[in-house]
């Protein structure tokens, strides 16, 4: 009898066991990858991009028309009629009310009696003269002939200067009276209520039948606009950014009454009446408006944006990356800038003096002189890098820094409030007078071929490249941190432009992540 051979049970205890072991030692590969890959990237960074940088200063203000003109009424007495309403379109010397003219009227007449009067004086006082002066002349000839009394014709004399008086005073007196009607029909000219201006009627402050009293000053009855194709924007502008503001730049704003429509205007002046408001002081800008759709009401609040200044096609950051300051114990805080005389740092500065040159429309001679300054500038410049590599036996590339563009010396540039000290402040203020006397030199014999406006551009743009702010950046190098010195230029409040050992596509820490964070 042949015996049955039975198979072992299936080990399920093994197969589980050994499933365990596999995924607690995947769970740990996979820890072990994310804490490496945490190690080694453990950077927030941003990204350096290419495009524009537009700073605007933001203000509130009014829409009105540019010229407003206010009617009132010269005169005193009642309205009998006024012919233009709110909104209505009016022509110069188009009437707009007329005030009664009975009482000018009647004094007109009355004027006109009295000047009949004086006339009628004047004939009796002129023929009185011609009796007087042939009753002279006859007692002055028997005078001669000692016919009658030396006193007679004294008499004569002053009966006929009387009567000549007397029609220098007639005369006086139309002359008078013709004044006093011509005063009184100009006043009655004035009861009727003409526009000085082709305008359209903002407001009117009177009816018929209201009396109008003009004793004292003149009364308010009709406000005119007299274009309101044109506009004007009266905006309040802080004293922090008023600086800033020029005649010419453009400025766009919206209206609550258009929310989904954006207006554009033009700086048109900016005042000196500064205003004083809780402790904050303000400057008024005018802003001229396009208004030939009629869009635009007088009135409406406006809030407005004036763009000061706009960067086309730069190298941008945001801003968190120029804010960023590694701590203490932090790995990138050993970290120095390296040389970059030669390098991106030195062509940044000579990138910015060619973009300045470039806007000052030189002609050909002119710019040979800055090609060839330029080229002397960055020869000499790679040499001193060149000779700092040599004095520091190859490490200056690490430690030291160009004098010239940004590092040097072991000093640090870094964000404001970032330390230094006065000393450091001071010794930067140093260097900025001796790279402004170098440059000064270097471009002498191009700037003494630029006529007076080109040579104030220069100046400015090199001022603004002397002055601009410079901080310590770390960007990721082969996924390596490095330091590098940059300059920053306009910021539109989240990023700014900036110039120097940088480049579009790098990647600048701009934090750093917890030790436990994937």
């Amino acid at each position: 009898m042949n015996s049955i051979r039975r198979r072992p049970p299936f080990p399920i205890a093994r197969v589980v066991l050994a499933l365990v072991v596999l995924a607690a030692a995947f769970a740990g590969w996979k820890y072990w990858q994310a804490r490496k890959a945490a190690a080694e990237g453990g950077w927030r960074t941003e990204t350096v991009q290419r495009g524009d940088i537009r700073v605007t200063i933001s203000a509130t203000g009014t829409l009105s028309a540019i010229t407003t003109v206010t009617v009132g009424s010269q005169i005193s007495g009642q309205v009998t009629q006024v012919l233009v309403d709110y909104n209505a379109p009016v022509k110069k010397g188009q009437v707009l009310a007329i005030i009664d003219p009975s009482t000018y009227e009647a004094q007109i007449r009355q004027g006109e009696a009295q000047i009949a009067s004086a006339r009628a004086q004047l004939a009796q006082a002129q023929a009185t003269l011609r009796n007087a002066t042939l009753d002279y002349q006859r007692k002055a000839d028997l005078g001669r002939q000692q016919l009658v009394a030396r006193s007679d014709v004294d008499l004569a004399r002053a009966a006929l200067e009387q009567a000549q008086a007397q029609v220098n005073a007639a005369q006086a007196a139309i002359r008078q009276q013709t004044a006093a009607t011509q005063t009184t029909r100009v006043n009655l000219e004035r009861t009727v209520i003409r526009s000085p201006v082709d305008g359209v009627v903002l407001t009117r402050k009177i009816e018929p039948g209201q009396t109008v009293a003009a004793s004292l000053q003149a009364p308010e009855l009709f406000t005119i606009a007299e274009d309101l194709s044109k506009m004007k924007i009266e905006l309040a502008v802080d004293e922090s950014d008023i600086g800033q503001v020029k005649p010419g730049q453009a400025v766009s704003f919206s209206v609550d009454a258009f929310p989904d429509r954006r207006f554009r205007g033009t700086v048109e002046q900016v005042r000196l009446a500064a205003a004083t408001n809780n402790n904050v002081v303000t400057y008024p800008v005018v802003v001229t408006v396009d208004n030939s759709d009629g869009t635009l009401l007088p009135g409406l609040t406006v809030n407005a944006e004036i763009e000061v200044s706009k960067r086309a096609d730069v190298l941008k950051l945001a801003n968190a990356a120029l804010r960023f300051k590694p701590s203490d114990n932090s790995p990138l805080a050993a970290l120095q800038p390296a040389e970059q005389g030669a390098g991106r740092g030195g062509a940044g500065m000579a990138a910015s003096l060619r973009q300045a040159a470039s806007g000052l429309g030189l002609n050909a001679q002119q710019q040979a002189a800055f090609d060839a300054a330029l080229a002397q500038l960055q020869q000499r410049q790679a040499e001193r890098a060149a000779q700092f590599r040599q004095a520091q036996g190859g490490q200056g590339g690490a430690q030291g820094g160009s004098r010239l563009f940004g590092g040097g010396g072991g000093m640090r540039f870094g964000p404001p409030g970032g330390g230094g000290g006065g000393a450091d402040a001071a010794l930067q203020a140093q260097m900025r007078a001796r790279l402004r006397d170098r440059l000064n030199q270097q471009f002498a014999a191009f700037t003494a071929s630029l006529d007076a406006r080109q040579r104030a551009q220069w100046d400015a743009a090199l001022e603004d490249q002397l002055s601009a702010r410079r901080v310590t950046v770390y960007k990721l190098v082969g996924g390596k941190p490095q330091a590098a010195v940059i300059r920053v230029g306009a910021s539109d409040g989240s990023a700014s432009e900036v110039m120097g050992d940088i480049r579009a596509g790098d990647q600048v820490i701009s934090g750093e992540r917890s030790a436990g964070a994937p």
